[in-house]
């Protein structure tokens, strides 16, 4: 009878809370009200029974728990549940606490649930909890250590839902040094995360320190546009100006600035602005520039001083211009005032350059505005325009006369105002040159910049070393380029540029025409040479004028081409390929001095000539410049050879007789040796060799000259390169990009499938043209001496790269990438000798045709190459070791785990899917239109009476058995929500709004 008692009891309550729970679903607005009636019955109902009310209130909430729909009635009630749980008792605050200890004891045993709605539900209303629980609430040490071990697991579940929910409910806990493997967790799955959702959440969750600045900046280029943009909210937050290095500050401003989104960009320059701008420099864009060290990287400097004109945050007075640093200094020297010139530091200098730039654009702007309106209107622009004009005009020095002053001074000043000076130099760009006087003044000047001899320093030998590249004018790119463009200014005049450099060159020819310049003259009259033909746009414009072309080219760069010093030869070579450049044929004599100077040349000089013999196969084509050879070149390229049989490129003799690519692509092999070793890391003939062959591939079109036959072997060669253990890191990246490009061409365009590496099968070529038998006499799997430089290596290195990414969700990119790598690898032939290799890499092929099973035509290909494999091994029964395959991976230097069940035979082509229409949603959709309480019926927390529940027939139960047994993927439930959001979430490219719709999928 007192259990009768107990049940009336419990169930009368349960209706109170369901009551309740009802009506906050309907508004927030209730929420507060039914807080206090809630607790009221808590503490009323807790005084006879402390675990009644937790018993039923549980009960009561159960059916939430099954319910996956993330409609707004069902976030109500959890943000009303989480809030009732974290509101202590004004009366009696040990019955809150226990109830609340108890809650979520009842809420961990959900989150452990095999049900994804459940675990998702409860965890949902944990991260609630943990958000709203104010520090003073008292829950004891166990109940945490139990939610943050259990959050842990969730973190990692299968649902990003959940994996949210989870992340958000160990947010709290991150920063407590007792709780450091939390924060390991998050830095360790991240990268590994494939829902921008879940990401988002935990780049939120990330605290301030070192190990977590570099993770956060990473994810300032992740795909996912609300990634990128939380990314910059956390920047802004958490890691003031001064606690970031000048890197990471430049890095973050650069991929802000130039985001592709406008929503990300937003938020940079708010970070910008309001943080570093504001509260970091007191708003001073000059003290921000400092931060930035613009000398080193001056394209950030220059972003954002844009970014800040453009919105306008920077105020220039009206006092202030470049004028104030010409100060009279009141003395006076035999009747005449002096002046002393303030030097510029380099962030005023660019300060200034960029100010003037902008209010000559919107000058120009405005101008352009007035012009193409009338009226009032244009009255307005005309004057906006005009008083750009006029604040610029205060700003920049008052003659050209001053302007060259300011820059001497600074020139004169030393290495340390280099910097300064340019800046000063490019604002020449601004200044009005119409005026004879001012011309001839400027022009007098330029004669001079032009003139001025490359700095040098002397070393403990007595031996000079040039400062700088030796290359450009003033050893400098850039400023050779500022020194072409003040050029260029000053005289305008159609052929007037030309006529004043090779004024200022046939002077410094001299002493090199007569073979008493040193080293460094002939280096400085290269270095002039180069600006003009870098600069010109014809050989027209300088014909008739105090040097011809061909004198130039015979008297000071072929002799400069085979100068005993390096440097001179080096300089002389970068100006043949610009000669060549301007040429409408190559000549002869040029294109022979570079081929020489590639195949005998040190390294730096091979690496230039390279350059310049990639530049003129590009721009007049490979057959063009053979022409200019004058007699037949062999090649093995034209010829359709399938392999390339070493050229000896080192006898000088005999390099002359094949043809240019074939002498190129023979480098690759030459350049592994000694004599060919990169002075410089950044830069090798490697590099520029597969720079240059990249490009003939990406343009082949316009080369018919060379056959198709020879892309795939191009293409290989690349490939090896970038999978070579003797490639450096730095030339890795290169390799890297050029190799994106062209998978990303051939995946899409496959024109590499017209001519497939393989022979026939009764003759396999080996790499050095040899036929090989098909059979060895011993027929012994261990691999050859040259096994890692022949293609067998090649396919294994391509076939594991590819089996990295099985299991893997995978991004578009990776998706293009390995589809493209796929199609490679198909191409690939195998020597019979090696038979270890074939073994190994039938039994990769089953990896890599699983990763790539999207791809149909992908997976038909490498069950062909399966085939041809196993036509060409010995003993195709007879499966690798696992100590075979391991020695030959670890000869390669690579790491895989091999199961020893992987069997060599592919895998049958699966049966095709039913091609019974899949039911949609919007029989759902439907109901829940034509139910006038879609919302009561479905999220209703009231306990139904399994009495009054209808059930289904026999034929309705049968009939739905046989539906789901032969079209399991595609029924629609309520719980499915969740798991497409599962599916829908895992690419990384998912816009925005698919991740709000998966979270939100029936709302």
């Amino acid at each position: 009878m007192a259990i009768s008692t107990d049940n009336e009891e419990e169930n009368q309550l349960m209706q109170k809370i369901a009551r309740v729970l009802d009506e906050t679903r309907a508004s927030n607005a209730t929420h507060i009200r039914k807080l206090k009636e809630l607790t009221a019955l808590r503490s009323s109902s807790s005084s006879s029974s402390p675990t009644r009310f937790l018993s039923a209130f549980s009960k009561t909430l159960t059916p939430l728990f099954d319910f996956s729909r993330r409609i707004a009635s069902a976030e109500r009630i959890v943000r009303f549940v989480a809030a009732f749980a974290v509101t202590p008792d004004s009366k009696n605050a040990s019955v809150s606490d226990k109830f609340l200890e108890g809650f979520l004891r009842f809420l961990l045993g959900a989150a452990a649930a095999a049900n994804k709605t459940a675990r998702f539900r409860a965890c949902q209303i944990i991260s609630e909890i943990i958000m709203r629980l104010p520090d003073d609430a008292e829950v004891s040490n166990d109940v945490w250590d139990e939610v943050i071990e259990c959050m842990k697991l969730r973190a990692v579940d299968k649902v990003p839902v959940i994996r949210t929910f989870a992340v958000r409910s160990l947010s709290r806990f991150v920063n407590d040094s007792e709780n450091v493997d939390i924060l390991d967790l998050f830095l360790e799955v991240l990268p590994l995360e494939q829902n921008a959702e879940v990401r988002k959440a935990i780049v939120l969750s990330l605290p301030p320190s070192k190990a977590t600045s570099t993770p956060i900046i990473n994810c300032t280029l992740d795909v996912s546009e609300s990634v990128r943009k939380a990314a910059y909210c956390v920047l802004a937050s958490k890691f003031p100006l001064q606690s970031l290095s000048i890197k990471l500050r430049t890095v973050i401003l650069q991929r802000g600035l130039a985001d592709r989104s406008a929503a990300v960009t937003k938020e940079c320059l708010k970070l910008l602005k309001e943080d570093w701008l504001g509260k970091g420099c007191n708003g001073d864009p000059i003290e921000l520039l400092k931060f930035l060290d613009v000398e080193t990287y001056e394209s950030v400097g220059e972003s954002v001083m844009r970014a800040l004109l453009n919105a306008d945050l920077v105020k220039v007075q009206e006092s202030q211009s470049i004028r104030q640093l010409l100060v009279l200094s009141g003395t006076t020297n035999q009747g005449h005032r002096t002046q002393g010139i303030q030097l510029l530091e380099p962030e005023v200098a660019l300060y200034w350059r960029i100010v003037c730039i902008h209010l000559q654009t919107e000058a120009q702007a405005k101008g352009s505005d007035a012009a193409a309106t009338m009226g009032t209107e244009a009255e307005v622009y005309a004057a906006e325009a005009s008083d750009s004009n006029d604040f610029l005009e205060r700003i920049l020095p008052a003659t050209i006369s001053e302007f060259i002053e300011l820059v001497k001074a600074h020139l004169d000043a030393g290495p340390n105002y280099r910097f300064s000076s340019r800046q000063l130099l490019l604002l020449g760009a601004m200044l009005d040159f119409s005026d004879t006087t001012n011309r001839k003044v400027a022009s007098s000047f330029v004669q001079e910049l032009l003139n001025r001899p490359l700095e040098y320093e002397v070393d403990e030998d007595g031996n000079k070393v040039v400062i700088g590249d030796g290359i450009n004018v003033g050893g400098d790119r850039d400023w050779a380029n500022a020194v072409s463009q003040l050029a260029k200014r000053v005289h305008s005049a159609f052929g007037e540029f030309e006529e004043v450099v090779l004024g200022v060159l046939q002077g410094l020819v001299l002493p090199c025409r007569e073979r008493t310049a040193d080293f460094m003259q002939w280096m400085h009259c290269l270095a002039v040479a180069g600006l003009l033909l870098e600069n010109t746009k014809s050989f027209r414009w300088m014909q008739g004028k105090s040097i011809e072309p061909a004198e130039l080219l015979q008297s000071l760069l072929l002799p400069g081409a085979k100068h005993v010093h390096l440097d001179v030869q080096r300089v002389a070579t970068r100006c043949l390929g610009l000669y060549g450049l301007l040429e409408r044929k190559p000549s002869e004599e040029l294109v022979k001095q570079l081929r020489l100077s590639f195949v005998g040349g040190s390294s730096p000089i091979s690496v230039m000539a390279c350059k310049a013999l990639s530049d003129l196969a590009v721009w007049h084509g490979p057959q063009e410049v053979d022409k200019a050879m004058g007699q037949v070149l062999s090649s093995q390229l034209r010829d359709h050879a399938t392999t390339f049989c070493p050229v000896e490129i080192s006898d000088t003799s005999g390099h002359l007789n094949i043809e240019l690519l074939d002498l190129l692509f023979a480098g690759f092999d030459k350049c592994d040796g000694g004599k060919y070793e990169d002075a410089d890391e950044n830069e090798s003939v490697h590099a520029v060799l597969g720079e240059g062959f990249a490009k003939i591939l990406l343009l082949s079109e316009n080369y018919r000259s060379i056959p198709a036959s020879s892309h795939p072997l191009i293409l290989a060669k690349l490939i090896g390169l970038y999978f070579s253990d003797e490639t450096k890191e730095l030339q890795r990246d290169v390799y890297r990009e050029l190799l994106f490009q062209l998978c990303v061409c051939y995946g899409r365009a496959s024109m590499m499938m017209q001519a497939p590496l393989y022979a026939k099968e009764s003759e396999t070529v080996d790499i050095n043209g040899g036929k090989d038998l098909p059979g060895t006499p011993d027929g012994s799997v261990h691999p050859s001496d040259d096994f890692e430089n022949g293609n067998e290596g090649l396919a294994i290195r391509i076939a594991t790269e590819v089996a990295n990414f099985h299991m893997k969700k995978k991004a578009a990119a990776e998706k293009s990438y390995v589809s493209a790598l796929c199609r490679i690898l198909v191409l690939l032939h195998f020597r019979s000798s090696e038979q270890g290799a074939i073994k190994l890499t039938r039994r990769l092929l089953n990896r890599v045709a699983e990763t790539v099973a999207a791809e149909k035509d992908v997976v038909k290909e490498l069950k062909r190459m399966a085939e041809r494999l196993k036509v060409v091994d010995e003993h195709p029964d007879q499966d690798l070791s696992l100590d075979d395959a391991n020695a030959i991976l670890g000869r390669l230097e690579l790491d895989l785990d091999l199961n020893p069940d992987d069997s060599t035979e592919m895998p049958p082509t699966p049966a095709p899917r039913s091609t019974k229409p899949t039911r949609s949603r919007r029989r759902a959709r439907q109901q829940e239109e034509s139910s006038s309480s879609d919302e009561s019926s479905a999220c209703s927390v009231v306990p139904t009476n399994p009495g009054v529940t209808s059930t289904r027939s026999q034929r309705a139960s049968k009939t739905a058995a046989l539906t789901k047994m032969t079209t399991a993927n595609r029924a629609v439930k309520f719980n499915d929500y969740i798991e497409e959001e599962e599916e829908g979430g895992g690419s990384e490219v998912t816009s925005d709004e698919d991740s709000g719709e998966s979270d939100q999928s029936s709302e």
